[in-house]
């Protein structure tokens, strides 16, 4: 499954590109629309396959329904504005009922509001106390920390390529290698593991990912980075700015040397930006702009690229712990708080870039991102020690 999203994300663009290229960018949006209606449709029918060929998938646990079954009947009597509930049927009194029946009683006795929100909050609880204690909380917990990075072919690392004068061609075209770097990681994967266990193979992919990222951490000092610490600096007065405009013009870190001696800003008026969905396009940037060094950029996006073998390697490898080490009854809740904590280590790199908007901070953003990831690869070191030191002592 993997190897298919690698090859897609490598014919996908090349495609959209050659209709849009031939046509235009209206018959490309016709393009996408089409093709999302036909994939609707495919995708619905190999669904529904699978739901007639497992037929166990359509069947809810009778714990789950009996409860949801009660509450829907809860709020509607809430709603017609009746007083009272009638409990369900009765039912031989263990303790597990006797908890589980005063938990539902205490939640129908406050307003319906508060009913939903205490009902999600206690499904927010138990699903991650199920999380918690699972034995590869710390991979899990390690794959999420790896989402909080700059270091990949987002909207926010396309924008800062375009500011740093890489062009759209050549952008597309490290983004169809980075694809084929991914799809190396997939190889990789089935062969490490084959050789050296799903263990090992998630400390080889970490070390391979660290290692591909210190030339991400060599970019910023290297020449042609536009990082300029005293830009963070919270109050500038109005002379200040203007003396700190022309000492940065002065330096020979990051600037583009422009023809009749012109002042050019390094970004362009708003007016003049094309909001695509992954990339940021500048009209006015002048075409005989050339920055005085590209080993900067070449360094990132050499890093990001090969990264890559091992980050996709990294991803399969706690994927697959996951799906082994989960009893199957807990196997969706856990996945459910996985996935949540994915997207919120994302979000949070989306809120780093706003706090540190401009290209001279990319490089801030770029050790920030490495940090968080070494984290990441920590836990796991700790799971994999943990994981082995227990299979020492079962043997």
């Amino acid at each position: 499954m993997r190897r298919i999203d690698q090859v897609t994300n490598i014919l996908a663009p090349l495609a959209v590109g050659q209709v849009m290229t031939l046509a235009s960018n209206v018959v490309g949006c016709g393009f996408i629309l089409g093709w999302n209606l036909v994939s609707l449709i495919v995708e619905f029918f190999f669904l529904s396959r699978v739901y007639r060929i497992v037929p166990a998938l359509s069947i809810k646990p009778p714990v789950l329904e009996e409860d949801q079954v009660f509450l829907q009947r809860t709020e509607k009597r809430m709603s017609q504005g009746e007083s009272t509930v009638a409990p369900p049927q009765p039912q031989p009194q263990t303790e597990g009922n006797c908890n589980s029946s005063l938990h539902l009683k205490e939640i129908t006795n406050l307003p319906l509001c508060f009913q939903r929100f205490r009902w999600l909050v206690s499904t927010c609880k138990d699903g991650w106390k199920a999380y918690y204690r699972q034995p590869v909380f710390l991979a899990g917990m390690g794959l999420a920390f790896l989402y909080t990075t700059v270091l990949g072919f987002d909207c926010i690392t396309t924008g800062y390529a375009y500011t740093q004068g890489i062009s759209g061609s050549l952008l597309s075209l490290l983004m169809g290698v980075s694809a084929i770097t991914g799809l190396m990681g997939t190889v990789m994967f089935t062969r490490l593991r084959k050789s050296y266990g799903l263990v090992n193979t998630g400390i080889i992919s970490s070390c391979l990912h660290l290692g591909c990222l210190l030339l991400c951490v060599c970019s910023v000092f290297a020449p042609g980075s536009p990082m300029d610490l005293s830009l963070l600096m919270p109050y500038i007065t109005t002379n200040s700015s203007t003396d700190l405009g022309g000492m940065a013009s002065q330096r020979q870190k990051h600037t583009y040397a422009l023809r009749g001696g012109s002042n050019q800003p390094l970004l362009p008026d708003r007016s003049s930006i094309h909001w695509t969905n992954n990339t940021v396009l500048f009209d006015n940037v002048p075409s005989d702009a050339v920055p005085e060094s590209y080993i900067s950029i070449i360094l990132l996006f050499l890093g990001v690229i090969t990264a890559r073998i091992g980050l996709w390697s990294f991803d399969l490898t706690v994927t697959q712990l996951l799906q082994e080490n989960i009893c199957e009854s807990e196997r969706g809740v856990v996945n459910g708080v996985q996935s949540s904590m994915n997207y919120l280590m994302d979000l949070l790199h989306f809120i780093m870039v706003i706090s540190a908007p401009q290209p001279q901070h990319f490089g801030i953003l770029v050790i920030i991102s490495v940090l968080f990831i070494t984290t990441g690869h920590t836990m796991y070191f700790l799971y994999a020690h943990k994981a082995k030191r227990k299979c020492r002592l079962d043997t």
